[in-house]
């Protein structure tokens, strides 16, 4: 079946079987791998993107169900001449990575955190990313670099 996503603001085409999950498309027809396969199972959060503004683990969508509509990845964050967002750079800034598996799934996550909260506290924050996991961080830094992207991006959302 042929599907057409718009994907980091950009018409793509592709042919998949209707079983393709939409981390797959991204990853192996697109060659995005900024988006990781974690768990499978949508546990871990590590695939998450969003979709039509709205974060999704890519893991759980078919690709047949993006067809039509508009994906961002973590690779559509930067702007063209490779500045980074401001929620990249509260990342950097605020040492909410380690070994970096989980960090697009966080980012994108947080980007839906941001967009859905008028006011953002350290509780809101945490239970936003409730569905996103890290094994190296203890998530204290990367509350941090949310609150600080926030603080930072203010009116912009």
């Amino acid at each position: 079946m042929r599907v057409e996503v718009t994907v980091n603001g950009q018409q793509r085409t592709a042919d998949v079987e209707p079983r393709t999950l939409l981390v797959h498309l991204l990853r192996e027809e697109f060659g995005l791998t900024g988006t990781n396969v974690g768990c499978d199972t949508s546990s871990c959060g590590a695939c998450t993107v969003l979709l039509d503004g709205e974060s999704v683990k890519s893991c759980t969508v078919l690709a047949a169900q993006a067809d039509g509509r508009e994906v961002t990845t973590i690779e559509g964050l930067a702007s063209a001449d490779g500045a980074l967002h401001p929620l990249q750079r509260a990342f950097q800034e605020n040492h909410a990575l380690q070994c970096g598996y989980c960090t697009p799934g966080m980012v994108m996550v947080s980007m839906s955190i941001l967009a859905e909260n008028d006011t953002l506290d350290e509780a809101t924050v945490r239970e936003g990313l409730e569905g996103n996991l890290c094994r190296c961080t203890g998530y204290h830094n990367i509350v941090k670099a949310v609150l600080a992207a926030k603080e930072e991006m203010g009116a912009q959302l």
